[in-house]
């Protein structure tokens, strides 16, 4: 699927909404990346690459998540940082990545994005609970390139 029809079908206000929603209970981040064009590399190393170059791993404690989508190249991977991967171990990433498969295939992509992302925020509130001191280090929107 071409990424700009991939992304004419995305609920992107819903997406952010989810998101904020995620993180107004945690001082965890989570982001939601879409890759335009083609992907030459496996999905989870485009994803690591990602992570880094958006510097999700400044978090102060390391628990950021990044949910990484290439449209045109039918790939995704979801990538935690240190901390949050600690608490929650391989497992837990299989399941998100299996949820948002199902909804992926039957073109629900708003749906995959929103429940992959309500489920990261409730791990990141279990472990990494939002403190007073807690703020929005990363901007909360869809990105793309």
């Amino acid at each position: 699927m071409r990424t700009k029809e991939f992304l004419s079908k995305l609920e992107h206000d819903r997406i952010v909404a989810a998101i904020r929603d995620a993180e107004s209970k945690t001082s965890g981040q989570i982001r939601v990346f879409i890759q335009r064009g083609k992907l030459e590399v496996d999905p989870l190393i485009a994803a690591q690459k990602k992570f880094h170059r958006l510097e999700m791993h400044k978090t102060s404690d390391r628990n950021a998540i990044l949910i990484f989508v290439a449209p045109r190249a039918h790939k995704f991977a979801v990538v935690g940082d240190k901390g949050i991967h600690e608490k929650c171990g391989e497992s837990f990433w299989q399941r998100l990545v299996d949820g948002m498969r199902e909804h992926f295939q039957n073109e629900k992509f708003s749906h995959a994005l929103v429940e992959a992302i309500e489920e990261a925020g409730k791990a990141l509130a279990a472990h990494f609970p939002r403190r007073t001191t807690s703020s929005n280090q990363l901007p909360d929107n869809v990105f793309e390139t």
